[in-house]
């Protein structure tokens, strides 16, 4: 449920003035060429790899002390900005997804020269050629969409948003790792800020966000309400999603031990 306290006019007048601007992208989506090859797409991407499991990469400090090499033959998916670490491990993981509008705009050559499959947000169909997309659902209350040609709340997390395209491709079982659900930044969520730190230590690398970039801090009650529908919704369909961030501050999934997964 919509906190209601925490409504005001500063946040509804944003909210109505994006809905509105999103209404060419939403015919875009249905009526538009590129719109109707991506849907086709996702079409045939639904339930591909069904009864299969997968290893989703959050972007925490923590996987900096995990061996993750021993992931090359499974199906893993990551996101955001953790193709700078695709060196360091060693091989190339399955699928990147980026939702985040700042972090797209930012970093558009890095995402246009990825080797792997790509998911992004459709606001961004026109910068990205070879990639995929999902759109976004303005709705102000989080649901889980188990249909992603039609749109989708991302739940204020990209962790969201991933958790339901591996539904929707069928995997059976998802285990994330390096969700540490923790950030070092204090200020005020979903705000936009440029970051004045020299140092990134709310991610892998020191140079994940760097100095300059505009970012926003996660609201972290938001992305745990959209985890616990994630949860249910998996439960309820006999799927499931395993924890096993080392360390993680994240109480809403069950908890297990990467090793135990290998």
């Amino acid at each position: 449920m919509i906190d209601l306290t925490r409504l005001s006019p500063s946040r509804i007048l944003p909210a109505v003035e994006r809905r509105l601007k999103e209404v060419p992208f939403t015919q875009a989506w249905y009526q538009s060429q590129q719109g109707q090859k991506n849907r086709s797409y996702l079409q045939q991407l639904h339930n591909r790899y069904a009864g299969k499991r997968l290893f989703l990469i959050a972007n925490g400090p923590s996987i900096k002390d995990m061996d993750l090499s021993v992931l090359k033959d499974e199906y893993t998916m990551c996101m955001n900005r953790f193709y700078i670490y695709f060196d360091k491990l060693g091989f190339v993981p399955t699928f990147l997804t980026c939702v985040e509008e700042l972090v797209l705009d930012q970093f558009k050559e890095d995402f246009n020269n990825l080797p792997c499959e790509t998911f992004f947000n459709w606001r961004f169909y026109k910068h990205f050629p070879k990639a995929h997309f999902l759109k976004e659902a303005y709705s102000f209350n989080p649901f889980f969409q188990d249909n992603l040609m039609e749109p989708t709340h991302f739940g204020g997390t990209v962790t969201y948003a991933c958790l339901q395209l591996a539904y929707y491709m069928g995997f059976e079982e998802v285990i994330i790792i390096g969700m540490d659900h923790s950030f070092k930044e204090k200020g005020m969520a979903t705000k936009v800020e440029v970051r004045n730190y020299e140092k990134d230590e709310s991610h892998f690398d020191p140079n994940y966000f760097p100095k300059g970039i505009k970012w926003k801090l996660p609201d972290l009650d938001k992305s745990e309400y959209s985890y616990a529908l994630a949860r249910d919704f998996y439960r309820k369909n006999g799927r499931k999603i395993i924890d096993a961030t080392v360390g993680g501050k994240c109480t809403i999934f069950e908890k297990g031990t990467f090793s135990d997964y290998l």
